[in-house]
């Protein structure tokens, strides 16, 4: 989930998803993809003594209506000739592999933006926004550069207690890099300092994309997983509003679905490296939904669906832990130092005392190292009652839907800067997935305002705009669309 949700200025936005990269060969990609998928879904889904969701992927039918009446948005194979179930078939599971091929550049999205904001690991100025922007231009820059490089690779090196740098250099590794003899270690900082040179590239192309193609920009860029608190504040402030105006009756949501529910791990947004890997938008979601009485704990069930085997185990870990009386707990660190609008400033600050009140219990947080000045910081632990009612499935929302009865259909579906990652033809396919998977009188809630000239059942509904800073201007949204009856 990217930090700033619908943000103007992408030069600001945090890469939300760092989605993990479990690529396959294409020839064999139906079978070793989907048993996995088949096996992970049952399982969560026997453990939590649920009926197993097991994701299909769209038929032709479904997505025709998206072919007809936008041909110009989707792939020419798919429109050159005609198109029957079989090759539809072929297509679909071959798009569905590339995507997910994507999440190995989200990886190196989050090798870079370690290397840019880690403290764990060196005492050199981390490379903030301004730095980022003469980098290659400025000798000052690349001299940070350079000696964060040196630095990182020296802790990959050695055995890091630092969750986040031993599994980069599990990722290093896996791309054939070492960091056990000198020719190893020069080879590996050539690749991380160009990395950040591609990295680079797009920060300054995404300013530009922001201002053009918003809710389209990071179609060509790698998948991430990147999150923090941004878009669970945005969340809590349009929930809070289709509350206070009756949209949402009390206590009238029982199933939630989120696609992609992200791991923060140095985002983009003045990230940190000093807490481990944690995915927060499940609790927090959860949490708004108690506090504005639209649910209750004992019914509330929340369900991920990810692409990312790593998000997907991260969950299923903590549910085991849960299942042992183990709780979970979040570090709630928040860049308090931004450029943000005072009202802005004023409304997060008492979402971010509340957050957690519902579902677990304040604890003393990690400090915040002195490298990290300008970030303040709490903790919740989370109760393992809660974390149980979390269940992950690995799904694309794309390509993939859930078949289910009326009863068993969400009440919500949120996605919080997901669908910025693909054109317009995946946005369609996107949302008739989801209408299909929402009870009648349900709410996708969404980031971006997607394509509505394909009819999918869903219509446009409340849209809550948040100015975020005044100088450069960047503004949030949360678009909801409403399945009709």
């Amino acid at each position: 989930m990217y930090g700033l949700i619908g943000a103007q200025n992408a030069d600001l936005i945090p890469a939300r998803h760092y989605l993990a990269n479990r690529v396959l060969h294409p020839n064999t990609m139906l079978k070793k993809s989907l048993t996995p998928l088949f096996l992970f879904a049952v399982t969560v889904s026997f453990a939590a003594g649920l009926k197993p969701l097991v994701p299909e992927y769209i038929m032709l039918d479904a997505a025709a209506p998206v072919l007809k009446a936008q041909p110009d948005w989707a792939p020419s194979v798919l429109t050159r000739a005609p198109l029957n179930s079989e090759g539809w078939a072929t297509w679909v599971r071959r798009a569905d592999h590339e995507v997910r091929e994507r999440l190995d550049r989200g990886e190196e999205d989050s090798l870079s933006n370690l290397l840019r904001f880690g403290v764990t690991f060196t005492e050199e100025y981390r490379i903030d926004d301004e730095y980022f922007r003469r980098f290659g231009e400025s000798s000052l820059v690349n001299a940070f550069a350079e000696r964060r490089a040196d630095d990182l690779i020296r802790a990959m090196s050695g055995r890091s207690s630092n969750q986040g740098v031993a599994e980069m250099k599990t990722f290093v590794e896996r791309k054939g890099h070492s960091t056990s003899t000198p020719p190893g270690r020069a080879r590996l900082k050539r690749y991380l300092l160009q990395n950040l040179k591609r990295l680079h590239a797009e920060f300054l192309l995404s300013g530009q994309q922001a201002r053009t193609n918003r809710d389209q920009m990071f179609q060509q860029r790698g998948i991430s997983l990147d999150s923090n608190l941004w878009p669970d504040f945005d969340l809590h402030q349009h929930l809070q509003r289709m509350a206070g105006s009756g949209t949402l009756p009390p206590a009238s949501i029982r199933r939630v679905a989120i696609v992609g529910p992200g791991l923060d791990f140095v985002n983009k947004q003045e990230g940190v490296d000093y807490y481990p890997p944690q995915t927060i938008q499940p609790f927090a979601v959860v949490d708004s939904l108690l506090q504005l009485s639209l649910a209750s704990p004992e019914t509330i069930e929340i369900y991920t669906l990810d692409i990312s085997s790593r998000v997907n185990q991260h969950i299923e870990s903590a549910r085991e832990r849960a299942a042992r009386g183990e709780s979970y707990t979040l570090q709630l660190p928040w860049w308090s130092g931004g450029r943000w609008t005072d009202e802005l400033r004023a409304s997060f600050n008492a979402y971010w005392q509340a957050l957690g009140s519902k579902i677990g219990d304040p604890v003393a947080p990690i400090p915040v190292p002195s490298a990290a000045a300008g970030i303040d910081t709490r903790a919740v632990r989370i109760r393992p009652a809660i974390v149980s009612r979390v269940h992950p499935v690995d799904m694309n929302i794309v390509f993939q839907r859930l078949s289910l009865p009326i009863e068993e259909r969400f009440d919500l579906v949120i996605g919080t800067n997901i669908f910025l990652y693909y054109g317009r033809f995946e946005q369609s396919l996107a949302r008739r997935n989801i209408a299909a998977m929402l009870k009648p009188e349900g709410y996708l809630l969404s980031s971006e305002k997607l394509p509505e000239t394909v009819p999918d059942g869903l219509a446009q509904a409340m849209v809550t705009e948040l100015p975020m800073t005044a100088e450069p201007v960047i503004t949030d949204y949360v678009f909801s669309y409403r399945r009709g009856r």
